[in-house]
């Protein structure tokens, strides 16, 4: 269950045009880090996040502040539902900093693959 909500949202993620920090064979189905994109304001991001839609996620430690994003899809939260609700209240959050995301892309690639990986 773990392994196939973190390849739904790593699919919606990188439709978005975005980066996970860690190689795919390294990665932890649980602990998703998303590269930042220049320009775009972390806490901003995380701030509209957590007041707007009750998502709270984590920022990068050490080296990685200001870099990455943290976000869990472990326990309840690893559903398909959670994955596809966080990718498109990000594509809201990076919209609102002038990043171009096509509209929809990251629910669209991640509904496309979980429609495929019953």
């Amino acid at each position: 269950r773990h392994r196939r909500h973190h390849l739904g949202f790593v699919r919606g993620v990188e439709a978005m045009g975005l980066k996970m920090l860690v190689a795919e064979p390294y990665r932890l189905w649980s602990l998703n880090t998303i590269q930042i994109p220049e320009g775009i304001d972390d806490l901003k991001v995380r701030k509209k996040l957590l007041q707007e839609y009750n998502l709270e996620i984590g920022g990068g430690l050490g080296s990685l502040k200001g870099k990455i994003w943290r976000v869990g899809l472990m326990a309840y939260s690893s559903s398909e539902a959670n994955a596809i609700f966080f990718l498109t209240a990000l594509e809201q959050a990076l919209r609102e900093q002038g990043f171009e995301v096509p509209r929809g892309a990251g629910a669209t690639a991640a509904k496309d693959f979980y429609s495929k990986a019953k």
